[in-house]
């Protein structure tokens, strides 16, 4: 399974659009990119947290046959009337994994234990809590519902059911769902390989000494990290100074390493942003500028046919663009099945008065007394709104005052897959 090539102008925006709206940008990367890894197979116990490249039948019913839901006596319940009952238990029980050989006579009932086959002659199981056994026999009070404590074949799962699509990404419900069926291996995409580069002389490496002017790369651990708990695995490419060939032999190596590329800093239009110079080389940069804050130009294009998103260089905006946009393409490149974050709607614990022209994310986090509560501030250079923080609250487009105690869109890290 050999997926296809992106087209050169899968980035590229409608004519007349300067500030594209955030609906609109994530619907044209939903458009325009597919999956961009292949497919193998893997035992079950090996994958974990892989996304599936074909759909799944299960190869048996889920329960594969009639059985006991309790600890109990089975009987016919055509032999059961109403008011006192008593009849004789057979020799031997039934239980989960020894079922019983033979069957049991109308009139009679049968010791059997939770999860035991229902045996021949079975299709009712009184509690042994409603029983008195006695002589080797029971006696209960009736009526009893023909049926009752019992699970029928396939009440969950039937032999040839499809029961997980493609594009899923297997956590331990899949697996045991998978198990549970017959399902010993399945087909599954290679992890996407996600280049990470910084850019900008003002960087030190973490662990060095910083110079004059520059301040610790902040923005490559957190990409780094990011994506690997999306499951990605990370090409560390390291730094890149402010120069087009220190940035175009990065490139050039990271897309030999990865499918998709990840750069901080460098993609606006200034003297010393060589991302989108390079990009614009390649014939395929698409300068998309978001109507978000916080944010700014972000360059797309494609690099030797990997695509490259320029991210921005502060590390809150970074964090906020790759959480809005990054993450929806890796997911469809990844081939996991695309859905949006999943937004509550909750009081919040503030008041604001926003503009009107673009959508607003504010690093908040949920309080203790059910509240949205917002960082102390806005700036974007406050990198430690971004660890305070359990979620973002997405103020829409339009202009807006936010009393205290009104509903706001609440977008919790989790529903992210952090």
């Amino acid at each position: 399974m050999k997926p296809p090539a992106l087209t050169n102008d899968c980035f590229a925006l409608p004519q007349g659009i300067h500030w594209t709206p955030v609906d609109a940008a994530l619907a044209l990367l939903e458009e325009r990119l597919h999956v961009v890894v292949k497919g193998e197979d893997l035992p079950l116990l090996a994958a974990s947290g892989r996304v599936l490249a074909a759909d799944v039948t299960a190869q048996r019913s889920n329960p594969p046959a009639p059985n006991s839901a309790v600890d109990g006596y089975g009987f016919d319940a055509q032999s059961v009337v109403d008011g006192p009952n008593i009849l004789p238990l057979v020799d031997g029980r039934a239980a989960a994994g020894v079922p019983f050989s033979g069957a049991v006579p109308a009139g009679h009932a049968i010791r059997i234990l939770t999860g035991a086959c229902v045996p021949d002659g079975v299709n009712t199981v009184v509690l042994e809590e409603d029983c008195t056994v006695a002589d080797e026999a029971i006696a209960f009070n009736g009526p009893l519902k023909q049926g009752a404590n019992t699970r029928k074949s396939g009440e969950d799962v039937v032999a040839g059911d499809v029961i997980l699509k493609q594009g899923t990404v297997l956590a331990a419900p899949e697996l045991a769902i998978l198990a549970a069926t017959g399902v010993s291996s399945v087909q599954v995409y290679r992890p996407l390989r996600v280049a990470v580069i910084s850019t900008g002389d003002e960087l030190a490496e973490v662990g060095s000494v910083a110079g004059a002017g520059q301040i610790f790369d902040a923005n490559r651990p957190m990409l780094s990290a990011l994506f690997a708990r999306f499951g990605a695995t990370i090409v560390d490419m390291g730094q890149s100074r402010d120069s087009t060939e220190a940035l175009r032999k990065v490139l050039d190596e990271a897309a030999h390493s990865a499918d998709m590329i990840l750069t901080s800093g460098g993609a606006s239009a200034g003297d010393e942003d060589h991302v989108s110079r390079l990009l614009e080389q390649t014939g395929s940069m698409a300068l998309w500028r978001v109507a978000m804050k916080p944010g700014r130009p972000m360059a797309l294009g494609l690099w030797s046919g990997i695509p490259v998103f320029g991210l921005p260089g502060n590390p809150v905006a970074a964090f906020v663009c790759a959480l809005i946009f990054a993450k929806p393409a890796f997911d469809i490149l990844s081939g996991r099945t695309g859905r949006r974050p999943q937004a509550f709607w909750i009081p919040a614990a503030f008041s604001k008065s926003k503009k009107a022209g673009r959508r607003e994310y504010l690093r908040a986090r949920m309080g203790t007394d059910g509240r949205a509560e917002r960082f102390h501030s806005e700036g974007s250079g406050r990198i430690s709104g971004l660890a305070w923080a359990d979620g973002l609250i997405e103020l829409p487009d339009e202009a807006m005052d936010i009393a205290e105690g009104d509903l706001v869109k609440y977008l919790p890290f989790a529903s992210f897959g952090l």
